[in-house]
């Protein structure tokens, strides 16, 4: 079993809440078997303490943190890491990322 990079974005202000939708879509879109290689493989989630960015900016900050191995998201079987963003569109919202079984 093998793990790959995941990044997918939730809107909303409430970390929690919008974790737990980011989880539902990608179960939905990906199944509920395991393994998917998406967020729905992660139980929890790491507020990484960053401040809030653009779409772009988030998602760069979230490539260099798994560049460089932060221990905070570097495994599979651990949390997913979540950066605040604010959507191209204006809304609140997170960058969650990470590694996922696949």
């Amino acid at each position: 079993m093998g793990a790959i990079e995941f990044f997918t974005t939730a809107t909303g202000t409430d970390l929690d809440t919008a974790f737990s939708t980011a989880r539902d879509e990608a179960a939905w879109e990906r199944g509920h078997g395991g393994y998917t290689g998406a967020v729905a493989e992660k139980d929890e989630v790491t507020l990484l303490d960053e401040p809030r960015r653009s779409e772009a900016a988030a998602m760069a900050r979230a490539e260099e943190l798994i560049c460089a191995g932060d221990p905070r998201i570097d495994d599979k079987w651990g949390p997913a890491g979540a950066l605040p963003l604010t959507t191209d569109s204006g809304e609140d919202g997170w960058l969650f990322f990470g590694f996922a079984s696949c």
